[in-house]
């Protein structure tokens, strides 16, 4: 069979990362959950939740990997269509519902679904094809203004939800995409002032109390502790109340023990990991994520064509905006947006959506020799 043989030459490096990385956030979810404000048992279902979500993605990456990308690409109109389509489910009556705020999930009965997480890698690999068409015919304003309404669409979908940080998500990945495909740089430029301008417009007539309140909160956490502040707080200080070894999963694990950290278990689950294996443990998470990232962009120079290389670029800037803000948000550099760190949060909708992407990626690898007719 075919695809047994291009399996042989899959990055099972990659592959292991990943593993770590899930284990690890497997035995931190433990601790997170494991806690006065949990009853007896409830961790012990908390991670067979996880497990079963990573079995089921680990099923799908699979099948991902049977269907060549370059298939998948003819039908990328089709997928961009499919996930508009899926954002906009979230309105269904009955199906679609508010989550901490955000009407961006649906309920499948056996689950909650975030539909954005599953679009971000219809959008990936659809403007990736979208590029790899345009390849070469980035330099006149008339040919990038479709691409930007193409971006446009499914980050106003997000947007107007509201989930700023998938929105974000959306508008990183797009530009990382554009700079890889050759963007002239005069127009990240003209971006960035039009950002500087517009702000002000965008601050009071867009964005949300909320949403403002997050943003001031970097700049100065103490100023509202027991409020806005509050999460940002909690996390430095468990952070630094492991030191270099960490409290281990003892009494002494005061802060997640004692649930003084809001979403310990999802977005703050790497302040749980800090307090408890200290310094040495997120060092090693650190690494581990680092190795991951590098070893996408291996991949992404290695593919044997332009949209392979996107694609694989695509989802090397959706995981590095996830990384970079999820412990940004912990150290109170980042604005609290509820991005979860991947792999290691728990949660079913994003973990399933990040071992798809990976499986895009081994799709692309495995195949870097195929001759192309």
């Amino acid at each position: 069979m075919e695809w047994l043989k291009y399996m042989k030459k899959a990055d099972y490096f990659l592959l292991s990362v990943v593993l770590a990385l899930f284990a690890i956030g497997l035995m931190a979810i433990r601790v997170a959950t494991n806690t006065e404000n949990f009853v007896a048992g409830e961790s012990s279902s908390f991670m067979m939740k996880q497990a079963l979500a990573f079995g089921l993605g680990m099923v799908g990456m699979l099948l991902l990997t049977m269907i060549d990308y370059k298939t998948l690409g003819e039908y990328w109109i089709h997928i961009f269509v499919l996930s508009i389509v899926v954002l906009l489910l979230v309105y269904v009556p009955g199906l679609g519902i508010v989550n901490k705020g955000t009407r961006g999930w649906i309920d499948l009965r056996v689950m909650e679904f975030q539909t954005s997480e599953i679009a971000k890698l219809g959008f990936i690999l659809s403007f990736a094809k979208l590029l790899d068409r345009r390849s070469r015919r980035l330099n006149k304003l008339v040919d990038v203004l479709p691409v930007i309404g193409f971006v446009a669409i499914p980050v106003f979908f997000v947007f107007i939800q509201p989930d700023l940080g998938q929105s974000l998500v959306f508008i990183f990945i797009a530009a990382g995409m554009l700079f890889m495909a050759g963007l002239h740089m005069k127009y990240y430029f003209s971006l960035l002032g039009a950002f500087v301008v517009g702000f002000p417009i965008f601050w009071n007539y867009f964005m949300k109390d909320f949403q403002k309140n997050r943003i001031i909160t970097v700049f100065n956490p103490a100023n509202d502790p027991l409020g806005d502040g509050y999460h940002a707080l909690q996390s430095m200080i468990t952070i630094g109340s492991g030191g270099m070894f960490g409290k281990g999963t003892a009494a002494e694990n005061t802060m997640t023990r004692l649930n003084f950290l809001p979403a310990q278990w999802t977005d703050f689950i790497f302040s749980v990991i800090s307090e408890t294996a200290g310094f040495v443990g997120a060092a090693i998470v650190l690494v581990l994520l680092m190795l991951f990232l590098f070893r996408l962009l291996k991949d992404a120079k290695s593919a044997r064509d332009e949209f392979g290389t996107l694609i694989i670029s695509g989802v090397f800037f959706m995981f590095l905006f996830q990384i970079f803000e999820n412990i940004g948000m912990t150290l109170g550099i980042m604005p609290i947006t509820g991005i979860t760190l991947p792999f290691l949060s728990y949660g079913g909708s994003s973990l399933l959506t990040n071992l798809l992407a990976v499986g895009l990626v081994i799709n692309v690898h495995m195949r870097r020799h195929q001759i192309n007719f």
